[in-house]
């Protein structure tokens, strides 16, 4: 039993790294060809930042798209979501600053257009009934927006070099796209964040190969919420945020919104350096807040999924090297032909998963030399994860800067219309494809049954 157990488990990473989408490989960036050309007109953009008390990292984050040398019309509406540290202010501050050679955003040199985007500060109403906190400050950013062609979705702790704005709507013009995201680079500077950040987004990407993502006929849909260009007009088609409002895994409900919507919008996700997270997580403390906070939602508050993820962890990543360990040395100790495929069945599969590992180490500039210890970083997110029930129990389910979702609150509609959580293991309980409650959006194809682990949702604050 134990040898098929091994031998199942080497199986399986064969087919992850062979045949799953390539989700391993980091050079899947902007579609539409090396070099895409100009569109003939540039769409207006508008860039919706929800923040939360984010006065702190506003200075190193707005700054940077108020610099986006943008060639059509572009504006930056901030909605302040109930901050309690002067969120509003800060930005609103921000807003009488330009880069050097520029005039302030939202004013014109003597005779001329404005020489930078318009940033607009919103005070966040309060929070209606079914809405998760972020969904709502990305409606009321919306409709302040205004008319504009596309909307820049990012949150107040991203920051964007020069030209990146360019470069997306270039691309999504280039390639036809409703929906271009990008996973932004995370910050891994502290010892914490080196070991636990690159995991998260190898672990996320394996739920949501991006390749998959990319292709029109795949049923798999994801988006990183730090950067999401979206064509207005596709999002009107598929209902609006209003068909998400309760989603606390926002992004990846929005793809699937677009993409499996009425429209069968043509949606993209992939890799960046061009566009960088600066929220710090100087601890485990912080880290482990980011991925508890939202895995047993992706779960559907299911003890039974979340029994079937810890087994997937256990089986999938921590397996392998057991068996190498305990294998070698039953055999050594004369266990015999059975304890030699144990040996070898765990060393090609920790092999595989080492070898995957490593492009999202170089992506970070991280040694290649952290990959085998990947299944001690897959053990810690399986605590997250049985953390994250323990605190949904206890009434602190998804809390973020002081706002929890309510004991017993289900997600939102595409989520758990969807018929898979994002970031489930699925052992079991699926529901089949094609269906969904009350006759919702249908469930997810073959694409999105892998084994894998909760990642903690996509990039963004969920609160």
């Amino acid at each position: 039993m134990l040898v098929a157990a091994c031998v199942l488990a080497a199986a399986a990473w064969v087919y992850l790294v062979a045949a799953h989408g390539g989700f391993w490989r980091t050079d899947v960036r902007l579609p539409g060809g090396a070099d895409p050309q100009d569109p003939d007109r540039w769409p207006s953009v508008a860039a919706v930042v929800p923040a939360r008390d984010e006065a702190a990292i506003l200075p190193e984050t707005v700054p940077t798209l108020l610099a986006q040398d943008y060639p059509g019309t572009f504006s930056v509406v901030l909605v302040d979501d109930g901050s309690s540290d002067g969120t509003g202010a800060a930005a609103a501050a921000l807003a009488g600053q330009a880069p050097a050679g520029q005039a302030p955003a939202g004013q014109a040199l003597a005779g001329q257009a404005p020489a930078g985007p318009v940033l607009r500060v919103v005070a966040g109403r309060p929070l209606p009934p079914g809405w998760a906190g972020k969904v709502w400050a990305m409606a009321q950013g919306v409709a302040a927006a205004g008319d504009c062609d596309d909307l820049l979705f990012t949150d107040a702790d991203i920051a964007f070099e020069p030209g990146a704005l360019a470069a997306l709507v270039r691309s999504a013009q280039a390639d036809d796209r409703a929906l271009v995201s990008q996973m932004a680079l995370l910050r891994a500077e502290t010892g914490w964040e080196r070991w636990i950040v690159p995991a998260f987004v190898y672990f996320f990407a394996q739920l949501y190969p991006f390749r998959r993502v990319g292709q029109p006929g795949s049923a798999t849909a994801a988006a990183a919420g730090g950067c999401m260009l979206v064509r207005r007009e596709a999002l009107a088609a598929a209902g609006g945020l209003d068909r998400i409002a309760g989603a606390r895994i926002d992004d990846v409900a929005l793809a699937r919104l677009l993409k499996r919507g009425p429209g069968r919008a043509r949606c993209w996700l992939g890799f960046t350096t061009a566009v960088h997270s600066r929220r710090p997580y100087s601890g485990l403390a912080e880290l482990w807040q980011m991925i508890a906070r939202s895995a047993y939602t992706q779960l559907r508050y299911s003890p039974l999924l979340l029994a079937g993820t810890v087994a997937g962890l256990c089986w999938l990543y921590l397996l392998p090297p057991a068996a190498v360990i305990g294998g070698l040395a039953a055999g050594l100790a004369g266990g015999g032909t059975a304890a030699w495929w144990c040996a070898g069945a765990g060393l090609a599969g920790w092999a595989l998963m080492t070898a995957s590992f490593v492009p999202v180490l170089r992506l970070y500039r991280l040694s290649p030399l952290r990959a085998p210890g990947l299944p001690v970083i897959a053990l810690l997110y399986a605590a997250m994860t049985v953390d994250s029930a323990r605190r949904h129990h206890a009434g602190r389910g998804g809390e973020w800067k002081g706002r929890a979702v309510p004991a017993g609150q289900p997600p939102g509609t595409i989520e758990a219309a969807a018929g898979q959580p994002p970031g489930t293991f699925q052992a079991a309980a699926e529901q089949p494809p094609g269906t969904g409650p009350a006759g919702t959006a249908a469930g997810p194809g073959r694409e999105d049954r892998q084994p894998g682990v909760t990642a903690g949702g996509g990039q963004g604050d969920d609160g």
